[in-house]
């Protein structure tokens, strides 16, 4: 039973990695990302970039990235209406904590 336990944790600890060269660089720069919903609303969501001022450019596509990447999953298409978003003007985006927040919705 132990070994089971040990397994299960194991593989979800692996499955959560990414292996270095599976990456993806945006303006040369790699950049960790968490995507959450807004208030249990599947289809509304934050996206929180970390590291961002390596290069703000880089950070605003690894965002629309990971953005596109969850609504195609989860709704089968690229739209997204962003409150802030990529396109944003840098004078409205907000860099706290060497991180950037944007937020938008997915189709539903």
């Amino acid at each position: 039973m132990k070994q089971i336990v040990l397994f299960c944790i194991t593989a979800a600890v692996l499955a959560g990695c990414t292996a270095r060269e599976d990456r993806l660089a945006f303006d040369g720069k790699y950049f960790r990302t968490k995507l959450s919903k807004v208030d249990g609303q599947r289809d509304v969501f934050t996206l929180r970039v970390r590291n961002a001022s390596q290069s703000i450019n880089g950070a605003r596509e690894a965002a629309r990235y990971e953005a596109t990447v969850y609504c195609v999953t989860n709704y089968g298409s690229s739209d997204i209406k962003w409150v802030v978003g990529p396109d944003t003007p840098p004078e409205n985006l907000r860099l706290v904590d060497d991180a950037l927040t944007f937020q938008g919705a997915c189709p539903s």
